[in-house]
């Protein structure tokens, strides 16, 4: 059921940005919004979801695959989206994107955080599939089961090594870039996912956890929101 939800989501957006391009093409910021906030919001509902399949048997080798799969599904419907604020800086950092358009991506990507944790939260209250029993009672997850420096250490450490090979897989036929970033994403994922969740992402942390920043809004916009950006600025820093 959760992989049929899954698929039905992917779907339904590839047909929505499909319809978007279509319509919106005159239209070039309302277009590029409705594009970004789609793209991620696929990236938030989607991973909402896996996060519930992480305890399913064998572990971690099943919540590894569908990490694996999923991700190069992304990588292969999801093109010419961002869906990562640390991404968007990029561009605007280098002046390839005005901070005008650059602001209304990230916008698109935290409003797209937001829709998909209430769509989910709808979802899992029709408790469809085994693993929504008792999602909505879980409260904050606390992804941290590490030190608060540590934890910004690994953020800031897995975001350099994921920005820094997308720039060095540029060149790459895209038809093996989304697998070699998905692999890396992968290996992350099993390497510090058990103490931050190696999401590296400040849209999708927020889309995954809102409980936590509400609770704990200081440190976990340090580890899940200035580390990752860090990352990238560090980056931009170092090319």
């Amino acid at each position: 059921t959760s992989l049929l939800l899954m698929a039905g989501i992917v779907v339904t957006v590839g047909l929505c940005r499909r319809l978007t391009r279509r319509r919106l093409r005159t239209h070039q910021r309302l277009c590029t919004f409705l594009l970004e906030m789609l793209s991620t919001f696929q990236i938030c509902a989607c991973t909402n979801e896996l996060s519930l399949l992480g305890n399913v048997e064998p572990k971690p080798h099943t919540a590894l695959t569908l990490t694996y799969g999923f991700t190069v599904l992304h990588g292969l419907t999801l093109t010419g989206s961002t869906c990562n604020p640390c991404g968007t800086l990029q561009p605007m950092w280098g002046g390839g994107t005005s901070v005008k358009m650059g602001g209304l991506k990230i916008g698109a990507q935290f409003v797209a955080a937001v829709l998909a944790r209430v769509f989910m939260y709808f979802i899992w209250r029709l408790e469809m599939a085994e693993p929504h029993f008792g999602a909505l009672s879980q409260g904050c997850s606390n992804p941290m089961q590490t030190t608060e420096a540590q934890a910004f250490c690994i953020e800031l450490l897995f975001s350099v090594v994921f920005q820094l090979t997308v720039l060095r897989v540029e060149s790459v036929n895209p038809k093996y870039k989304v697998h070699l970033i998905a692999l890396l994403i992968t290996m992350l994922v099993y390497a510090g996912g058990n103490l931050t969740g190696a999401i590296f992402n400040p849209a999708l942390a927020f889309s995954l956890h809102p409980n936590c920043f509400y609770d704990k809004f200081l440190s976990y916009s340090l580890v899940y929101w200035i580390a990752p950006c860090l990352g990238k600025f560090l980056i931009l820093y170092l090319r």
